[in-house]
Formats: C-alpha cells, structure tokens, sequence
C-alpha cells in the first residue's frame, strides 16, 4: 500500500511507478504518479497526471473492463502528448527523469488499439506490464 501522504523526488516516483508497472502493479503505480501530479511543479501537470491516467488504463485492463482501459489509456497519452511539446520535454531530450515518453505513448497508443479490435482475451498479460523508464538497472547496462 502506498501511503497518502507520499513525497518523492520525480526520479525516485518515476523509478518506484516503473517497478510497479513491471510487477504488474498499475493500481500502486497510479498512487505514486498520483502524488506527484499533485505535488510537482504546474508545468509538469500533464506529464504525472496522463501517467496517472495510463496507470488507471492499466488498472482497467488487469480488472477486465476493456472499455474503460482503451479510454484511460487513450486519455493519459493525450496528457502525455501534451506535455512532450514544451520546452521542458524537449531540454530533457524527451525523457525526464529517465522516463521514455516516445515508448510510452507507442505502447498506450498500440495497447488501446488491439483492446479495442480484439478485446482484452487476446492481450499477454506480458503488455499489461509496460516499461516507463529508458533504462533501469535491471535491463542491464546499454547496448548489452
């Protein structure tokens, strides 16, 4: 359980939202992304809340309702889409706090696409375990 009052610096949310994406945890995820949406500079709004919302997507999926995870995961990329167009977005080269907006957004745009054809009985459960950041420790070193 993530507790209510939860502060983290961003790199540490985006890295403890990343863990718990992967672990198959999108419902913890959302809280974390939540608390920083919440606390972290205006400018950054769109970034933590369309990730909020890609969680709650998430959420959605694991839960089984296919409707309400196309549209969370539709809604967070716009938000996220948003956000890749400031100057903050591109000083960070499209990856604050190591968080790899491209990827994100061709993973929310291609998930909400098959749930929509095909529904959620055809979707691995491997693709409701989206990674956040470019790199973490456990992908190994870059390059390898």
């Amino acid at each position: 359980m993530i507790p209510d009052e939860l502060a983290l610096a961003a790199p540490d949310a985006a890295r403890l939202a990343d863990e718990l994406l992967r672990a198959g945890r999108p419902f913890h995820a959302h809280e974390v992304l939540e608390a920083s949406w919440k606390s972290g500079p205006p400018h950054e709004r769109d970034l933590w809340q369309g990730l909020a919302q890609v969680a709650v997507g998430l959420t959605h999926a694991h839960r089984g309702n296919a409707r309400g995870a196309v549209t969370l995961l539709r809604r967070g990329a716009d938000r996220v889409r948003g956000y890749r167009g400031t100057a903050e977005s591109a000083a960070e080269g499209g990856r604050p706090y190591g968080i790899d907006i491209a990827a994100v957004l061709a993973a929310c745009d291609d998930l909400a696409a098959r749930i929509e054809r095909r529904g959620l009985a055809e979707i691995p459960a491997a693709d409701l375990r989206p990674k956040l950041l470019a790199q973490t420790e456990a992908d190994g070193p870059v390059g390898a």
